[in-house]
Parts: C-alpha cells; structure tokens; sequence
C-alpha cells in the first residue's frame, strides 16, 4: 500500500560505505481541522494579497526573485539555478558519522519527526539490518540533511518497526535555561509538601496514551462554526469559557487544597486504617481478660468453690 503522504526528501542513508536508498514523509498531519479566510465584512468578500512592486504595481509570479540587502536598499540576486547547484552532500545522503546512546540527547533538542521508507526493493534488506542493529545496541544515528533550501541534524531512531529521521536543532537555536531559571528561588524546600506532591503523581501515574488528549480548542470551534451556521450568523455568546480562578500570591490555599483533595481520596484507607488501630487497642486490653479465664481456670479446678447447696438452705429457713 502506498504511503497516504507525498515524500518531502528522497536521498540515501549513508552507514560507512553502506548505501540505504529511502523516502522521507512527515509524520506530521498538519491540516487544521477548520480553517478561516479574511472576509471584508461590509461586502463579504474574501480578502486576497497580491505582490507589488513600488512603482510598479502587481507583477507575475515569474518575474520574483530571491535577493540579499547587503547594503540599505541594494540588493544581490539569485535565480533558482544557482542554489540548485550548490555541492551540498547532505542534499541527498544522511551520512551518520556518530551514534549516541538514545537516553543522552535531551529531548528539548528534537524538532520534526519524518518516517523513512525504503526506496525500492532492494534497499528492504539493508534497511531491516540498520533497524534491527539500532534497536540492539539502544542508539540513535546522527548526521546531516538539507531540506528545503535548510540544512538540519538529524537523528534516525527505530520506531516501531521501521526508521525515523528527526530533525534536531542546532545548540545556537536552543536559548540557555539559565537566562530563565537563575533567578529562580533555591531555598530548602518542606519535605511534608514534597512528599505530598509525589503521591499525588504516583497516583496518576500511567503510561502516555495520546489517544486520551483531545484538541479542545479545535472541538469547540467546530462547535461554535456549527451553532454559527444554524443560527444564520447570529452573533454567539453562549459557549464562552469561565475566567479561570485567579490564585495571585496565596500559594497556600493551593496547598491546602492539595491536603484536601488527598484527604478525600484517602478516606476509605483512613477508615481501614482506623479500624486497624481499634483492633489494636483491643489487643493491648486483652491481657485483662486472659487473666479472668485464667482465675475461672483455677476457679473450676477447685471443687470446694462451688457450693449450691447452702443457698436452698437459707431460702428453705425463710
């Protein structure tokens, strides 16, 4: 069956002097759901742009050019031709120069996913052995591919059972945490809240399904497009969201709120608790009457403590 997508690059993966001919396609459905047009609102007609020139007024298609403003106002240009021929190897070969352990690149690093296919059949074979060797030693393959007119790392991961090359950002692109995080306070933390904020993520602790996440916001726009089509463009107020609650500085009612809502959910484990330190008590009261069957032992060891005769006596007096 044929991929439900149109490749975005098609190259080779290079592993030493083994050539792995493939396609890559987005892993990426990027079609929104509903999408909106500018609309003159007075005529109800669709907006549209045009390219102009200065002076000029609209010209065609054919007649753009890339250009680079290497001065106020000058420009040089460059026809499609001239970046067509640029010696690029990474235009068409992934050439994996290293393998890094999968677990040592920081995930922030990681930018869009690509799937890659073998490109005809004899590249099936070679591309099932780099699969298979990927998996085993728990690597990721990095290189270099340009896409685009851009050059990008790459990372082919196993997936599944086929490749996928993912595009990584360069470390100039990341901005350092510290211009963000430094001024972060760093003082001892209460381990009681700590504690408390570890059972709360215990408790919901599962493994991702991403089928459980929906786009909200997407799902409530179709349902406003939907009540706008049946109510003939009437203006629609009834679907807004509440304001969310504003906590401000008053960290400690979050906190509380916290406290509370693990107290709820641990109320049938209080009552067994409960139950359990009741039970005890009992047993530290027991002694008492293991001492009262221990006197009725010594009690009905001697015959002579019983003795139901006299009493008839002294009624039979009366």
């Amino acid at each position: 069956m044929a991929p439900p997508a149109r490749p975005v690059w098609t190259g080779q993966i290079r592993l030493a002097l083994v050539a792995l001919p493939v396609k890559l396609y987005s892993a990426l459905d990027a079609r929104e759901k509903i999408s909106f047009n500018q609309i003159h609102e007075p005529s109800k007609q669709r907006i549209k742009y045009e390219k102009v020139a200065p002076g000029v007024g609209v010209v065609d298609k054919d007649e753009i050019v890339k250009g680079y403003e290497y001065s106020k106002g000058r420009y040089v240009l460059f026809s499609d031709e001239e970046f067509e021929a640029l010696k690029v190897d990474s235009k068409k070969t992934l050439d994996m120069i290293q393998f890094a352990p999968a677990d040592t690149i920081d995930p922030i690093y990681f930018d869009k996913p690509y799937y890659a296919l073998p490109d005809g059949k004899m590249a099936d074979e070679p591309y099932r052995v780099v699969v298979e060797a990927l998996k085993n030693t728990k690597t990721v393959g990095l290189g270099q591919i340009t896409m685009r007119g851009r050059s990008y790392v790459a990372a082919v991961k196993p997936y599944e059972n086929g490749l996928v090359v993912e595009t990584v950002h360069y470390a100039e692109e990341i901005r350092p945490a510290k211009a963000f995080f430094d001024d972060l306070p760093n003082g001892k933390l209460d381990q009681d809240l700590i504690d408390l904020a570890q059972e709360l993520i215990t408790r919901k602790k599962a493994k991702f399904d991403p089928a459980k996440f929906e786009d909200e916001y997407a799902i409530a726009i179709e349902r406003l497009v939907k009540k706008k089509i049946e109510r003939n463009g009437e203006l629609v107020l009834d679907d807004q969201e509440e304001p969310s609650r504003d906590y401000g500085d008053n960290v400690v009612s979050l906190v509380d709120a916290l406290k509370k809502s693990l107290s709820a959910k641990s109320a049938p484990a209080s009552g067994k608790r409960k139950a359990a330190n009741d039970d005890e008590d009992e047993d530290e009261e027991a002694p008492a009457p293991k001492r009262t069957r221990a006197a009725a032992e010594k009690t009905r060891a001697a015959p002579r403590a019983k003795a139901p005769a006299k009493a008839p006596a002294k009624r039979a007096k009366k």
